[in-house]
């Protein structure tokens, strides 16, 4: 499936390719990419079941990584630098070891490396009611971002995030369905660390992260040198939480001016 794709930046500046987590959309990236990333030639995906993509199943962590290449074969990007959050961090590591060639270094925040299936069975119990809304003002975040949240709920963009339904309710604009399904997958053991080959930064909330210790351990023993990483205020979603410290991070990482 070709994704619907958010772009920012240069046309010929050096790409940058950005993977949300569930129940998000690719313009939460737009702030970063505008403010910190101009340079750079930056595509955000909706993600299948999310946004403007399309909802259809299969929901396989391998059908996303098909159609995240699809979506670049189609942009004309052979490779690029990575910027997955939760999800779309597993799909970073997902892909990179598919097609390594695809990832020159990649931005990791609080990647959803691996969750314990009695977690990932809590949280999908948790998204399988449908949130709806007498209006944008009213929506409040999906459960599985408000569990991790300790930005405002106003740091999340009701405008293209949010449609309205037939009987004049407003909704979510990301499948109920998908997101249990990508749940599931998350509970399966992820590519090995030790093949990867590129510079990672991992980004960790410091107050609460799906990163655990043994995982964090793990990552250091195999990556060396080539793995830094850094902890900033507030918990999962640390884009929204602490902005300007992840922003910092990243953008240093990636060289930007």
């Amino acid at each position: 499936m070709k994704l619907h794709v958010h772009k920012w930046g240069t046309a010929d500046g050096p790409p940058v390719v950005c993977l949300h987590g569930i129940t998000a959309y690719g313009g939460r990236f737009c702030r970063l990419a505008e403010e910190r990333l101009a340079s750079f030639r930056v595509l955000a995906l909706d993600l299948r079941g999310h946004g403007h993509s399309g909802w259809e199943p299969p929901w396989s962590l391998a059908t996303h990584v098909d159609d995240v290449l699809e979506t670049l074969d189609t942009a004309g990007i052979d490779s690029a630098a990575w910027i997955g959050h939760s999800f779309g961090a597993r799909l970073v590591l997902e892909l990179a070891a598919r097609a390594p060639e695809r990832v020159e270094r990649a931005v990791l925040l609080d990647p959803a490396i691996r969750l314990r299936p009695d977690n990932a069975l809590r949280v999908a119990d948790e998204e399988r009611a449908e949130l709806r809304f007498a209006s944008p003002a009213e929506a409040r975040p999906p459960k599985s971002a408000a569990r991790l949240l300790r930005a405002p709920a106003d740091a999340i963009d009701r405008n293209e995030h949010l449609q309205q339904l037939d009987d004049g309710t407003w909704r979510w604009r990301y499948s109920q369905s998908a997101v249990v399904a990508i749940l599931g997958e998350l509970a399966s053991w992820p590519p090995p660390p030790e093949e990867i080959g590129f510079p990672t930064l991992l980004v960790l909330g410091a107050d609460e992260s799906v990163v655990g210790p043994r995982q964090l351990d793990r990552y250091r023993r195999a990556l060396g040198d080539k793995l830094e990483v850094v902890s900033v205020p507030g918990g999962h979603v640390v884009l929204l939480d602490a902005y300007a410290e992840t922003a910092n991070a990243v953008a240093r990482f990636l060289g930007a001016t």
